[in-house]
């Protein structure tokens, strides 16, 4: 079998993001006729056939759900590769993707990343809010912030202090429904909380039985929603401490009863730590977060 070109590949993928020609053809600029083809020419090509046809489109085989990790895994060096490729060696200039969980890029980040710009001005920054483990060693991502320490030998880590998170609600509903004096009055408030059970939430969970998903008045797993739902009075919910502290309406409860510490790691890929740019903002990260949980 001859080797299909990349273009395929790419071609490939993107139907399978996008679950359709149009919209893959819309994603890669190409014409839907042309997109048609290039699977029409991969399926030739590998002698098996990746997508059902029918009047409401276009359905994945088995084989094209198989081999959805590699197209992906491809799509993920081809863009670390145009990153590595954008700026001049040895220079603070081009492209670095960071992975960081909603919370931190939408309340912590702005600020740093406009320093990091203006310190560097040939900088560009690709930020992914995530609270998804991404796989720097895929290069989903240059640089990841995380509140779990990574495992994989192959990254450098380090430890940029720690975020403190506690329970807190708007003056507001305070005013309304009364501050309780403990962990057991929550059954009688409005509590914001997660949907879908993590690792880190179990182990939460288990210090405070309490915060059982079942009683959640408001769930969901983003932690932007949590904070605005606390900041609009909705209930008593988790967010970090810095940033309640930064409203004088937020008020925190239970202060003696909860209080979780979550360690902040800065994370990159080993091969980059000769990269002049995913070093500078790796640094710049680290400096910008450490003592963030004294604050």
């Amino acid at each position: 079998m001859n080797e299909p070109s990349w273009d395929l590949y790419r071609t490939f993928g993107a139907v399978l993001r996008e679950g359709s020609l149009s919209g893959a053809a819309r994603a890669l600029g190409l014409t839907q006729p042309s997109v048609a083809r290039h699977i029409d020419t991969l399926e030739a090509a590998i002698g098996v056939d990746l997508f059902v046809r029918s009047q409401r489109g276009l359905s994945p085989t088995d084989t094209a759900l198989e081999l959805r990790p590699y197209a992906d895994a491809l799509a993920s060096q081809s863009a670390a590769f145009l990153r590595t490729a954008s700026g001049p060696a040895g220079e603070v200039a081009g492209t670095v993707r960071i992975s960081a969980s909603e919370v931190v890029g939408v309340e912590h980040l702005p600020p740093i990343l406009a320093a990091l710009r203006r310190t560097h001005p040939r900088l560009a920054i690709e930020l992914v809010l995530s609270n998804a483990l991404d796989d720097l060693l895929q290069r989903e991502a240059d640089i990841a912030i995380r509140m779990v320490q990574p495992t994989q030998q192959a990254l450098v880590t380090r430890k940029a202090g720690y975020l403190a998170v506690g329970l807190h609600a708007h003056s507001d509903y305070l005013d309304r429904r009364g501050v309780p004096h403990g962990v057991a009055d929550l059954r009688d408030h409005d509590v914001i909380g997660f949907d879908v059970e993590t690792p880190a939430i179990r182990a939460i969970a288990r210090l405070f039985p309490a915060l059982d998903r079942a009683s959640f008045a408001l769930r969901t797993d983003s932690d932007v929603a949590q904070l605005a739902a606390i900041r609009a009075g909705f209930g008593i919910g988790i967010c970090q401490t810095s940033l309640a502290a930064r409203d004088p309406q937020i008020v925190r409860v239970l202060a003696d009863a909860f209080e979780v510490r979550l360690d902040l790691w800065i994370t990159m890929h080993e091969d980059l730590r000769s990269s002049a740019r995913c070093r500078a903002v790796f640094d710049a990260l680290a400096v910008a977060f450490q003592g963030e949980g004294s604050r």
